[in-house]
């Protein structure tokens, strides 16, 4: 063993894999997580305007 030669070594890189092709259930279920992506989106918006749930607030126990 040199002395330059210390530490981890780096591993070697991949090649970049191409473009995968999709059928059509592949791209009918993508389509189908982007829609419910989109619907979550709009209700996390409409959630945070909304503020708390029930609107009580923090219950307290009755011991003190």
């Amino acid at each position: 063993m040199s002395s330059k030669q210390g530490g981890k070594l780096k591993p070697l890189k991949q090649p970049k894999s191409g473009k995968k092709e999709y059928d059509e259930h592949d791209m009918e279920l993508m389509q189908k997580k982007k829609d419910e992506e989109k619907a979550l989106k709009v209700l996390r918006a409409k959630a945070s305007q909304k503020g708390s749930f029930g609107g009580s607030g923090l219950k307290k126990s009755g011991k003190k």
